[in-house]
C-alpha cells in the first residue's frame, strides 16, 4: 500500500492514507504527501448496527459472522468513522484490501450515499481459512463467504493479487471470474537495489564462512518454520551450512525448542525483525519460503530482485506464478521435509543464473502494478461518470 501511495502521488493523484492505528514498523515509511486519517472506533453494538443499516435485507447471512460474535471483527466497528469520512472527503476511489476490511469498506460506502468508487482486493486465498472439512480456527470464517458472495457485488471493482487467488474467489463466492482481475503486488523499486547493496555486518556472511540459507516472515503458523527447520537439520547432516529466520512472533520459542530438539541450535540464528531483509537475501546462498499458503509472498519476489536462488512450497497462492511453474525456483510439497532439503542441496550445487532472476523480478515493479491500478480505476471512474451522464 505504501509503493501504491507514492506512486499515486508521483502520478499527480491526490492520495489519503486510512488507518485503524496510527502505528507499526512501516510507520516511518509513509510518505510525507500522503494525507493520513486515523478511522476512530466505535462501540461493538455500533459497529454491528451500522452493517445491519447498510444491507438490512443481508441479515441471515449476517447473523453469525458479524451481528452475533460477542467480540466483533475490529473492522465492522469502525464502519461509522469511514462512511464519515467519505461522506466529508468524497473521493473519486477507495481502495481497500483484507476482507473485512473489504466489507466494512462496502458498508460505508452504502450508508455514505457517495458516488465514489469501491475496488476491494483480496490478498489471500479465501479457501485457506476454511479447511477441506469446512472447519476453520477462526469459526466465523466458516459463515463469512455468504457475506463475501453477497456485499463484494456491491463493489465497482474486485481485485485478486495472483491468478490463484483470484480463481479461489471465484469458486467459494460464485462470483464471475470475469469480474475479478488480477494485479500483481508492487514489490520491485529503485530502493529495494540501494538496499540490497548495503554492507552486512553478520559475521555468518564474511568472505569465507560457510553458505546460509535464509527464511522471512512472522514467526506463525502459516509460514512452517519447522518444516525448514527439520529440513535444514537433514541438510545439515550432510554438509556445512548455516540458517537464518528473519522476523519475529508468537512461534518464536516454539522453533527454538525444536532447533534445540534436532541438534542445530548452533548453526540456526533467528535475529527478529530486520529494517533491511535485502542485504540478507544478497548475501544468501538459497531463500526458502516453507509457506502453507499465501497470496503473492513478496519475499519470494524480493530475494529473485536481489539475485538470490530460491525454493518454495507449492502452496495456494501466487508461489508458482512468481517461479512460472519452476522455471525460476524449485517448487516442492508442502510440508515436504525430504523434497525441500534435495531442493535446498540442488540450489546449493546448480544455482541459476542471478541476472535471470532478477529479470523475472522486474516484471513485479511498483511501475507495473501502480500503472495497472490507475489505468483500473480510470476505467472505473470513467464509466460511471458516462452512465450517470446518460442516466
Amino acid at each position: 500500500m505504501l509503493h501504491l501511495v507514492q506512486s499515486f502521488h508521483e502520478r499527480g493523484r491526490i492520495v489519503d492514507l486510512l488507518v485503524f492505528r496510527h502505528e507499526g514498523a512501516y510507520l516511518n515509511q509513509v510518505p510525507s504527501a500522503a494525507g493520513v486519517t486515523v478511522l476512530e472506533p466505535s462501540s461493538g453494538l455500533r459497529g454491528r448496527l451500522s452493517a445491519l443499516q447498510a444491507d438490512p435485507a443481508g441479515i441471515p447471512a449476517l447473523l453469525r459472522p458479524v451481528l452475533l460474535p460477542i467480540k466483533p471483527d475490529a473492522n465492522i466497528r469502525h464502519i461509522g468513522s469511514l462512511a464519515g469520512y467519505l461522506k466529508d472527503r468524497r473521493p473519486d476511489v477507495l481502495l481497500s484490501a483484507l476482507t473485512y476490511t473489504n466489507l466494512a469498506a462496502l458498508w460505508a460506502r452504502r450508508l455514505a450515499g457517495v458516488c465514489t468508487s469501491v475496488i476491494v482486493s483480496e490478498r489471500i486465498a479465501l479457501s485457506t481459512h476454511i479447511g477441506s472439512d469446512g472447519r476453520s480456527r477462526h469459526w466465523r470464517w466458516r459463515f463469512l463467504l455468504p457475506v463475501v458472495s453477497r456485499v463484494y457485488r456491491m463493489a465497482d471493482g474486485i481485485v485478486a493479487v495472483s491468478d490463484s487467488v483470484a480463481s479461489d474467489l471465484a469458486e467459494n463466492t460464485h462470483i464471475s471470474r470475469k469480474a475479478i482481475s488480477t494485479i500483481y503486488n508492487p514489490v520491485v523499486d529503485a530502493k529495494l537495489s540501494e538496499l540490497a547493496g548495503e554492507t552486512l555486518d553478520h559475521p555468518w556472511f564474511a568472505q569465507g564462512q560457510p553458505p546460509v540459507i535464509l527464511g522471512a516472515g512472522r514467526l506463525i503458523p502459516q509460514k512452517d518454520f519447522a518444516t525448514l527447520l527439520k529440513a535444514f537439520a537433514v541438510l545439515r547432516s550432510k554438509r556445512d551450512v548455516r540458517l537464518v529466520i528473519l522476523g519475529e512472533g508468537k512461534l518464536r520459542p516454539t522453533l527454538e525448542a525444536l532447533a534445540d530438539k534436532l541438534g542445530i541450535a548452533a548453526d540456526v540464528r533467528l535475529p527478529g525483525f530486520a529494517e533491511n531483509p535485502y542485504n540478507y537475501m544478497a548475501n544468501s546462498a538459497v531463500f526458502a519460503l516453507t509457506s502453507l499458503y499465501e497470496g503473492l509472498p513478496g519475499v519470494l519476489i524480493q530475494a529473485l530482485a536481489c539475485g538470490c536462488p530460491v525454493v518454495s512450497t507449492d502452496c495456494p497462492g501466487g508461489s508458482a506464478e512468481i517461479l512460472d511453474g519452476g522455471r525460476y525456483g524449485k517448487l516442492v510439497p508442502v510440508g515436504g521435509v525430504g523434497e525441500l532439503a534435495a531442493a535446498l542441496e540442488a540450489a546449493l550445487d546448480s544455482p541459476p543464473d542471478k541476472h535471470a532472476l532478477k529479470l523475472r523480478a522486474a516484471e513485479f515493479s511498483v511501475e507495473n502494478a501502480a500503472d495497472r491500478y490507475l489505468d483500473y480505476m480510470d476505467s472505473i471512474t470513467s464509466r460511471k461518470q458516462r452512465n450517470r451522464a446518460a442516466h
